[in-house]
């Protein structure tokens, strides 16, 4: 048996694989005083994998829910292929859900949880349907077993094919693959991404976790206290972040705070404690007055100071504060006099190791920098600081 006829059904029982786009339009859900998501505008175009990226307490399991049906928003309308689906019972939407515990039925064979939503609304060939979603996700030779015999993988893939089945308009992904290990998470995401682009479902994937965004979506809302911060291309968020949330919350940045001093036409330059430091208009969001200078750790050269280049924009001389060796790339954090503590990352070439102490001086192109509001916090959204 085949994988195509999956799609083939897919597209027949859905009737609306083919602009059966999800939209959010104002949507609001507020618990009492608190508001979990605040006037959400969202479309999610057909058979693309979407994801809500945030921390804890940001809205997006909210948002997914409200999807689904388990939550009614107080304000704003739900509607899949230009059907409003705002006020329908969760069993009416054309959507189902993959939760972080897979909620199998540990009684039934992988077969019979698969064909469980088919044979309970009485159609004909639920076992050939099912067999034909295990084998998507390469668990035929594990039909006959119950869900205790398998892996958390496995069981996570049965928990997909028993999704996928019922040919849902769009699968919801709670944190899916929140309870795998490091590496069979990393396989997973790969698998995920495989098995969303053959069946051409719409996903809609809640995370945390940068890396599982980047790695599976086409497109990431950014989330930061129930309102959508940055949305676009895994790529363009990393690469050109437009607020210090998203540029501390997507990787990490180093955000250096100045005033801009001068125009330069198609860049301007910050002065940040004597070091000037451009950076192009095109990719910064303020022009005049505080900035933030953003650059990435990994676009950063360090050097020894003989090998510094002479009257150069982008030029920061510090010291070695800490060393950690990864294996593809050695971590630095370089303590530079009224600046303060800027991280790099750097290849393994097999150069030699800077040590603790060593002066050093780091440089980048200005078309890797980015400019943001001096206004806003330098640490919103850091790491340390959610914790």
């Amino acid at each position: 048996m085949t994988q195509a006829p999956l799609r083939t059904e897919n597209a027949s029982a859905v009737g609306e694989e083919s602009g059966a786009d999800l939209v959010l339009g104002a949507i609001t859900k507020r618990f009492g005083d608190f508001v979990a998501v605040e006037d959400l505008d969202l479309t999610i175009p057909a058979g693309k994998f979407f994801a809500l990226l945030g921390p804890s307490g940001c809205g997006k399991t909210t948002t997914l829910r409200m999807v689904a049906g388990l939550e009614q928003p107080t304000s704003g309308t739900i509607s899949i292929g230009g059907k409003d689906i705002s006020r329908s019972g969760a069993h009416q939407r054309p959507v189902n859900t993959v939760f972080q515990n897979y909620a199998l039925f540990p009684h039934m064979s992988v077969l019979d949880n698969v064909s469980f939503g088919l044979r309970r609304r009485k159609v004909r060939d639920a076992r050939a349907q099912a067999e034909a979603a295990l084998e998507l996700v390469e668990l035929s030779h594990l039909a006959a077993r119950r869900p205790a015999q398998l892996s958390g993988g496995q069981q996570q893939r049965v928990a997909l094919a028993r999704a996928i089945v019922n040919h849902p308009a769009v699968l919801l992904l709670d944190e899916p693959l929140g309870a795998l290990d490091m590496k069979l998470r990393r396989q997973m995401q790969v698998e995920l991404k495989k098995i969303q682009t053959e069946v051409g479902l719409t996903f809609v994937h809640v995370t945390h976790d940068q890396e599982e965004a980047m790695t599976m979506a086409d497109t990431v809302a950014v989330m930061n206290a129930g309102k959508v911060e940055q949305m676009g291309a895994p790529r363009e968020l990393y690469e050109l972040p437009r607020t210090v949330f998203v540029a501390n919350f997507l990787g990490k940045s180093n955000l250096v705070a100045g005033d801009i001093v001068e125009d330069r036409g198609d860049a301007v330059v910050v002065n940040a404690n004597g070091n000037r430091l451009a950076v192009l208009k095109e990719r910064s969001t303020v022009q005049q007055g505080k900035a933030l200078i953003g650059i990435r750790p990994e676009k950063l050269r360090m050097m020894w100071p003989q090998d510094a280049p002479a009257d150069a924009a982008n030029v920061l001389h510090g010291t070695v504060l800490d060393t950690s060796f990864t294996g593809v790339s050695t971590d630095y954090l370089v303590e530079v006099p009224g600046i303060g503590t800027v991280g790099v990352f750097s290849q393994n070439h097999g150069q030699q190791l800077a040590q603790p102490g060593d002066g050093v001086v780091l440089n980048w192109d200005t078309e890797h920098a980015f400019g943001l509001d001096g206004a806003e916090d330098a640490q919103y959204g850091a790491p340390e600081v959610d914790d």
